[in-house]
């Protein structure tokens, strides 16, 4: 292995740890403020702060898409993956809501095909079962207990690879930055709305106050390690290539694992952990059959945001 491809490897790594770090950061602030506010104030801070160095560095010509209508799509698909995910965290244990955020691969490669016309694979059938059992095995404790709001990591998953589907169609629809901050701006309108949705609903956990100066502090921090870690993520593909950091990924659920147990006291059952082990091997079974073309594909996607926010090549989940 080349010392680029190590050190991109390593700076993929530190990237999407990062990412797992904000959602444990959020994670932080249940109980305290509604998950769709935070999830508003993170991007509205985030897509301020992006205006700012895309206005700085290439003017205000950059911020006139190519495709208003195909940058909308991928800022409603970011929210939708966004709001689904901070909620999920507020009453789910870390690593269950990441475990089953990591079925967006599956999503993607059977959803790609009827959307963008593309061929599905024979392997996309073999590891759709396979991550089902996957999924079912982390649901198993959890319908019970939460009812319906144990499947919002799983509809966190596919909004996000509705919008992962989404940037492969705008690969090359401007600069790296210009395409963060149209996805950060235009899903941070949809974010606002929802959250004056769920205070006007009057659901008690949905209440909107006026924040406590820890919670903006909270919600700008989030915005600076999602930020950070895409950038993270970015250089370590140029490095070392989208095929070899796509796998480094997976190093999101052992943080998410890590910080869940020390900041929560969160230690996941056998179950748990076994659904996580097939979901993640499912996602790995459709890298290593993906096609050299595909490969070679994903090459004109560096750059575009992807993460939980939870985003990398998962979530994120957006973060």
């Amino acid at each position: 292995m080349q010392h680029s491809e190590r050190s991109g490897i390593l700076l993929a790594a530190a990237g999407f740890s990062s990412l797992s770090g904000g959602d444990a950061i959020v994670k932080t602030m249940a109980g305290e403020w509604s998950p769709l506010a935070v999830a508003a104030l993170r991007f509205t801070i985030g897509a301020i702060a992006l205006s700012l160095l895309l206005l700085r560095s290439e003017g205000p010509g950059a911020f006139r898409p190519r495709r208003p209508l195909l940058q909308v799509a991928r800022g409603a698909c970011l929210a939708g993956a966004t709001l689904c995910f901070f909620s999920a965290v507020f009453v789910m244990q870390l690593a269950e809501a990441m475990a089953l955020a990591f079925v967006s691969p599956v999503f993607v490669a059977l959803l790609i095909g009827p959307l963008l016309k593309e061929k599905v694979r024979p392997a996309v059938w073999i590891a759709s079962p396979i991550a089902l059992v996957g999924v079912m095995l982390v649901l198993r404790p959890n319908f019970a207990e939460l009812g319906i709001m144990a499947g919002l990591p799983l509809l966190s998953a596919f909004f996000f690879s509705l919008m992962v589907i989404c940037n492969r169609a705008a690969a090359g629809d401007g600069s790296a930055l210009s395409m963060q901050v149209f996805i950060a701006c235009l899903a941070t309108p949809f974010l606002i709305a929802a959250a004056v949705i769920g205070h006007v609903s009057g659901a008690p956990g949905l209440q909107v106050s006026l924040p406590d100066w820890s919670i903006v502090a909270r919600c700008a921090l989030v915005a600076i390690t999602a930020s950070t870690a895409h950038w993270l993520v970015f250089l370590g593909t140029t490095r070392a290539g989208a095929a070899t950091i796509a796998p480094v990924t997976y190093v999101q659920m052992i943080v998410a694992i890590t910080l869940g147990y020390l900041l929560f006291s969160d230690v996941p059952d056998l179950a748990t952990v076994a659904g996580a082990a097939i979901i993640i091997g499912a996602g790995l079974f459709l890298w290593l059959t993906t096609p050299r073309a595909t490969t070679r594909m994903s090459r004109a996607l560096q750059g575009q945001p992807q993460t939980l926010e939870r985003e990398g090549s998962k979530s994120g989940n957006g973060d």
